[in-house]
């Protein structure tokens, strides 16, 4: 006698996907936060450069430079698999 499939198993299946997600695709949602966070330093950096205290510009680059860090670090793990 064979099982029927239920619409549920479907829903289950589906949401087991979406709730455990690979490795990969966390490494990619970082990956992604990481290049916005660049993005956004490095827009603030360029549009209010003449606004910024010296202090506030040197976080703003120690920010970007760690950020370039990391994503290089991430990179580098992702592309010796």
């Amino acid at each position: 006698m064979a099982l029927k499939e239920s619409p549920l198993i479907g829903f289950a299946s589906s949401t087991m996907a979406i709730f455990s997600p690979k490795k990969s695709v966390i490494v990619d949602m970082v990956m992604v936060q990481l290049l916005s966070v660049i993005v956004t330093l490095g827009v603030i950096m360029l549009t209010g450069s003449d606004n910024l205290s010296s202090d506030t510009m040197a976080y703003l680059v120690a920010g970007l430079f760690g950020a370039f860090f990391m994503l290089g670090s991430i990179y580098a793990r992702i592309s010796s698999v």
